[in-house]
């Protein structure tokens, strides 16, 4: 059987609604500064005061809802922060180019993958090792087990084949 005097009762929850509501809720106004914010300040305090009702006395109940409102828009403010440092951090994925030039840059991109494609394998190997892979000609004739010489005549014939693909460009 609950207190008759407890929060827990509802004659007293509504008691302390109706008497202490309207102070919490102006608390929480001049806190945030908007009325749609304080009202759910409030009834996040009351949602937590009923939920909390055999823990909280009810001449403590006052000192509850203002600390409880206090620390939830504390906690709001510093979620806040962090959303704004996150958005300070993460680079904008606006995109400043015309449909134009990503389209042109895409076609672009598809011929130059075909030009490497129809290099010979020793070409396109020895072209790739050393532009995507970033080695040099002495280690891409170590990993191939070929000369130097060699892999200086595959580049060379690889880039005279692509520059003749792309000199209209």
């Amino acid at each position: 059987m609950k207190d008759p005097d407890s929060v827990c009762n509802e004659a007293v929850f509504n008691q302390v609604y109706n008497d202490i509501s309207q102070s919490v809720w102006r608390f929480a106004y001049y806190k945030c500064g908007d009325e749609a914010q304080a009202d759910d300040l409030v009834q996040d305090a009351f949602i937590k005061l009923w939920s909390n009702c055999a823990k909280v006395a009810v001449a403590k109940a006052k000192s509850f809802l203002f600390t409880v409102t206090n620390n939830a828009f504390l906690n709001q403010i510093a979620h806040k922060k962090v959303v704004l440092k996150h958005a300070q951090l993460t680079p904008s994925k606006v995109d400043n180019e015309s449909p134009e030039f990503v389209l042109e840059e895409k076609q672009y991109h598809k011929k130059l993958q075909d030009a490497i494609s129809n290099l010979s394998e020793a070409q396109r190997t020895a072209f790739l090792l050393n532009r995507i892979d970033g080695m040099k000609y002495a280690e891409i004739a170590e990993h191939l087990n070929i000369s130097v010489k060699a892999v200086e005549k595959r580049m060379s014939q690889a880039l005279k084949q692509l520059r003749s693909e792309f000199k209209n460009i």
